[in-house]
């Protein structure tokens, strides 16, 4: 019964500095670092979205520094 709850729960994308995706659920502040990416839905839609959208798993900071080591 607890799961069918959970499934009804809305959910919002979150994302981090490092431009890192999760899910957090819509009624709850995002945790400290984590903001609202703008998107809420159920659970299978906020994960789509993040499947969409987070192509490159690897942080920013990350990227930027093999960026500039390429140049």
């Amino acid at each position: 019964m607890t799961e069918n709850l959970a499934d009804d729960r809305r959910w919002r994308v979150v994302l981090n500095d490092e431009e890192q995706y999760s899910v957090w659920w819509a009624d709850r502040e995002p945790p400290a670092g984590w903001h609202a990416e703008g998107t809420e839905g159920t659970k299978d839609e906020c994960l789509a979205r993040i499947e969409d959208v987070w192509t490159d798993m690897r942080p920013l900071s990350l990227r930027r520094r093999m960026q500039a080591q390429a140049s």
